[in-house]
This record gives C-alpha cells, sequence and structure tokens, in this order.
C-alpha cells in the first residue's frame, strides 16, 4: 500500500527533494518541527533507544512515558504509532537491514493494537542531512520505500529529514535535529536530548558495535528491558584505536566525521574498552540468558538478578 499525506496517496518520487517539491506542506511540517524547541529528557520517565535498537509500548504502560533517541547524523529516527490503540515504536536505523528493520517496526505497532478496529497508522521521520556521500539520502529514500511496500496504509506525518534537516555551521553540512522523544500517553514528537542513556549503556553499544542486528529492548507487558544475550568473538586488535588521535577515529570509525556530536570519541573508546574487558561475551551471559532491567520506584533502572 502507497504512503499517504494528508490523506492523499504519495506520488511516486525519485529523490528527497522530488518529494519536497512535490509536497511543500511537508517542507512546511519539517521546518515547523526542527523549530520547537529541544527538550533534555527527565530519565525517570524514559527509555533510551540506542542505534539498531527498536522499543514499543502503550499508553497503559506505567514504566514508561517518553521512549527517545538521539547521536543521529545519517541515521533515522522512525516513529510509527497507531491513533486507535495508542501504541507507539520508536527505532533508530542505520542503514543495516532496512527493509526487515521497517517489517519488524510494524509487527511491533500492530501486534500491541491487536483488537482495535479504530485508527490509522501515523508516521514520524527525522534524521539525516545534506552529506557528502548521500548516505542520508539513501536512507531516506530506502526507508520511505519500505514503508510503501506495507499491506496497511500508513500516514505521513512528520519528515524532518536529509535536506530539511539540514545546516551550514562555517561551511561544514550537519543535521539540525540530532534526537527526538515521544510521548507514550499523547503521541507528541519533539526534538529532544537525554544525558542519560541506560540501561546497560556499554553493554548495548558494544552489541552494535560488533554488528549486532536491530533487536527489540522492551516487554512492555512486564515493563522489562531485556538486553542480550549477545555474541561477540576476543579482538584484542581493536585496542589499537585507544592510542588514535580524536581525528583517526572520526574519520575512519564514523559515516559523518565532521557532525558527530561532541561526546562521539570518548563514547567510541569506553565501547571499546568495554569489549577489551569483556572479550567473551558468552561470560556475560551465563546460561544464554538475557539481561533484564526494571523501573525502581526512583525511576531508575535496575538489573534483576536471575536464579
Amino acid at each position: 500500500m502507497p504512503l499517504f499525506f494528508q490523506n492523499r496517496e504519495l506520488d511516486c518520487f525519485r529523490s528527497t527533494a522530488e518529494l519536497f517539491d512535490k509536497y511543500p506542506h511537508l517542507q512546511e511540517n519539517a521546518k515547523a518541527f526542527r523549530s520547537k524547541p529541544r527538550v533534555d529528557v527527565d530519565p525517570k520517565h524514559l527509555l533510551y533507544v540506542q542505534q539498531r535498537e527498536f522499543a514499543a509500548t502503550t499508553p497503559a504502560d506505567n514504566c514508561v512515558s517518553i521512549l527517545g533517541s538521539d547521536d543521529a547524523t545519517t541515521c533515522h529516527l522512525v516513529v510509527l504509532r497507531h491513533t486507535g490503540s495508542g501504541a507507539v515504536c520508536l527505532s533508530h536505523l542505520d542503514g543495516s537491514s532496512t527493509r526487515t528493520e521497517v517489517q519488524l517496526i510494524m509487527k511491533a505497532v500492530t501486534s500491541l493494537s491487536d483488537g482495535c478496529n479504530e485508527g490509522r497508522f501515523e508516521l514520524h521521520l527525522v534524521g539525516g542531512f545534506d552529506d557528502d556521500d548521500k548516505r542520508s539520502h539513501k536512507l531516506s529514500l530506502n526507508i520511505l520505500a519500505a514503508f510503501q511496500k506495507q499491506k496497511d496504509h500508513i500516514h505521513l506525518e512528520t519528515c524532518c529529514i536529509t535536506e530539511m534537516n539540514n545546516v551550514v555551521d562555517k561551511g561544514i553540512h550537519k543535521p539540525i535535529v540530532y534526537g527526538i522523544g515521544v510521548n507514550v500517553k499523547t503521541g507528541e514528537v519533539f526534538p529532544a536530548s537525554f544525558p542519560h542513556k541506560g540501561p546497560a549503556e556499554m553493554l548495548r553499544s558494544a552489541r552494535t558495535f560488533t554488528g549486532g542486528e536491530m533487536t527489540d529492548i522492551y516487554d512492555s507487558r512486564h515493563g522489562l528491558v531485556r538486553v542480550g544475550p549477545c555474541q561477540w568473538s576476543p579482538d584484542l586488535e581493536i585496542a589499537f584505536w585507544l592510542s588514535q588521535s580524536d581525528a583517526t577515529i572520526l574519520k575512519y570509525l564514523s559515516t559523518s566525521p565532521f557532525a558527530e556530536p561532541p561526546h562521539f570519541v570518548q563514547h567510541i573508546k569506553s565501547t571499546i574498552q568495554f569489549l577489551l574487558s569483556h572479550p567473551n561475551s558468552n561470560s556475560l551471559f551465563p546460561g544464554g540468558q538475557p539481561h533484564l532491567y526494571h523501573r525502581m520506584e526512583s525511576g531508575s533502572w535496575e538489573r534483576l538478578v536471575q536464579s
């Protein structure tokens, strides 16, 4: 089924520029979105989604009020919501397997909307910029094409991607919006940043760094964050990067070296240090059991000790 905008089926387009030219209201919506004030989200009500992860829940969730993700440069942040059930999913896509990942997003929202005959699917896309390698353009088109191939009608509400999320700062192209949050209760999507990216930030980063596929991190019915089990092999050669300059790390370990947030290099180094400290992933998951985290009354996530 095709995508819809303002209840009209989107015509074919070969580029994001052509899409925005055909639908100037999409441009206006993107400008309005990127001009919203950025919210620093309180971690007490947040579930943070890292790269190559997704999480879905409903307004009945007593543990999570905000789903959020940031640090997206060429990556795209995707929110799909069903207006009848209120079920919502947020995902951080990097182009690793876009068609499969979009199917997972659709399945997550559909399963949480089972039995709801009212409402429609609404889609919000944010991310990318006008990068030299056109990675953002390619990912934008792949995500849009993947949603166009779904069997359900999907209504494109926000499309702040690629050239509509681009600013030139001292001759350097960068994203305007690096992160978003979605209010689980109301469905509002807004620019956001997240001082806290847990639980298990380094473990989750290590999973992605070593090539982990898109994964669902949240069991909304039980209010549990689920991480792993993850698989990676010992690789002492990655210690090489810890002795390299920031510029070298940016050049070789980023898809957008001039657009990364200031903490990118330190995050990479911390992830590598974690992998060197845990060279055998099996040791982190005795019996092949995942790490489970539940929300405390204080709002922080605490790991459940499994017998």
